[in-house]
């Protein structure tokens, strides 16, 4: 049997090891940048594009290194002298009832983590963001955007924890069983309504309007077979100059939004091309099979942390002394963490290969060409580093680079 000091020490290591890992990555982006435009990305970058792109990414990393170590410092003192522990106290003080119990524990844990990182958003938002001309954010809707996640996270958030304590202390260790399908109901219908129900509630949606555009993209969906229902325009400019398009929902519900952004700095034949690539996730049914894996990779996530409710040395690697459901759920959350990136990587890879095929069916199907043009474009109006080490790609991008993406196109 695994002891509470054998878990704290593998929590602790599991933690430092990712810190060590985005730094790690972080340094080999860094070693691939130099002073002039490399032969690959001429044509793409110029060098003013180029060297700002380059200030930005450093910019970031910076921010990054400063903003996680101050988590992992965070962290680690917090498990050191027992911080959890402390929490849970306070929490029992005012309640004992296990559901009420595990809301006001992770409800703490969840604004006090907010407001420590509150000065880090700010700045991200405020300074490092605005100096490089994408903040669009002002006071007033970055302050509404806190308030509208605070109660969007308490009644879906706080309502499906609620319901999972239940459902252990009514079902026992099978719990997880019936945990599973409700957490799948609930991805369901977050994947179907996300884009009516939830992104209103930050961002206005408007219907595309008639004109050259919407007619050019009617005539699209009307030579591939696409019903064309749902189409909006976003107003991303609300937030960020940065540019970005999507597909969302299923079936009936399946909507495709363009950000008002794209829109703007975009040739009609290059939207065009965009909406290609989005429809091409819908046709390859991109969307359903992610969907599907995530609620797997959830039955697997719940089944293993099944097998660790009711371990009481897990509960005192933390510092409390007796066994608790919300207590072993955050202890869990930690342990699993290594699993999770490797579901991840499985999951990243997957999606470059979906994007490689989207890419493909928009080619196929309109224009290759302007599809390159437009991405080129989305990539440098962005300031995205176009040549991150092969190693970080692998870990953390849901995407292929652009250039793994044009040269695909040109193959293809």
């Amino acid at each position: 049997m695994i002891t509470a000091p054998t878990f704290f020490y593998i929590i602790v290591g599991i933690l430092v090891f990712n810190y060590v890992l985005e730094r790690v990555l972080e340094w080999l982006d860094d070693r691939r940048w130099s002073d002039e435009v490399p032969p690959k990305l001429q044509g793409i970058y110029d060098e003013e594009k180029y060297r700002k792109s380059q200030a930005y990414d450093r910019a970031k990393s910076r921010f990054g290194l400063v903003s996680s170590t101050f988590s992992i410092v965070l962290m680690l003192t917090v498990l050191l002298l027992d911080g959890f522990a402390w929490i849970d106290h306070w929490a029992r003080g005012i309640t004992e009832h296990p559901t009420w119990l595990a809301i006001l524990f992770f409800g703490v844990i969840a604004i006090a983590s907010d407001v420590l990182s509150m000065p880090f958003s700010i700045y991200g938002t405020f300074v490092l963001e605005e100096r490089f001309g994408f903040n669009k954010t002002t006071g007033k809707t970055f302050v509404l955007d806190r308030i509208k996640g605070y109660v969007v996270g308490a009644l879906i958030g706080g309502g499906l924890l609620a319901l999972i304590v239940w459902l252990y202390h009514i079902t026992g260790p099978y719990f997880w069983l019936l945990a599973w399908g409700v957490v799948t109901v609930v991805l369901l219908l977050t994947t179907m309504f996300y884009a009516s129900v939830l992104l209103p509630l930050f961002n206005k949606l408007t219907p595309l309007e008639e004109g050259e555009l919407r007619a050019a993209i009617q005539a699209y969906c009307d030579k591939v077979g696409f019903r064309l229902d749902n189409l909006f325009v976003m107003d991303g400019s609300k937030r960020s100059a940065k540019a970005n398009a999507f597909f969302s929902g299923l079936g009936s519900r399946k909507k495709i939004v363009l950000y008002d952004t794209l829109i703007e700095k975009h040739t009609t034949e290059e939207l065009v091309a965009v909406l290609a690539h989005e429809i091409g996730h819908y046709k390859k049914k991109h969307t359903l099979w992610s969907v599907l894996l995530s609620i797997l990779q959830v039955g697997l996530m719940l089944f293993i942390f099944s097998l660790f409710i009711g371990n009481t040395e897990l509960c005192k690697a933390l510092g409390v002394e007796e066994e608790s459901f919300h207590i072993s759920i955050l202890a869990f959350s930690m342990l699993y963490a290594p699993l999770s990136m490797i579901l991840g990587i499985g999951m990243n890879m997957l999606s470059r290969k979906n994007e490689y095929e989207a890419d493909a069916y928009a080619k196929a199907t309109y224009n290759g060409e302007a599809l390159q043009s437009a991405l080129k474009k989305l990539s440098v109006n962005n300031l995205s580093n176009l040549n991150p080490h092969p190693l970080n790609v692998f870990i953390g991008y849901s995407h292929p680079t652009l250039l793994q993406r044009l040269e695909a196109l040109e193959k293809g």
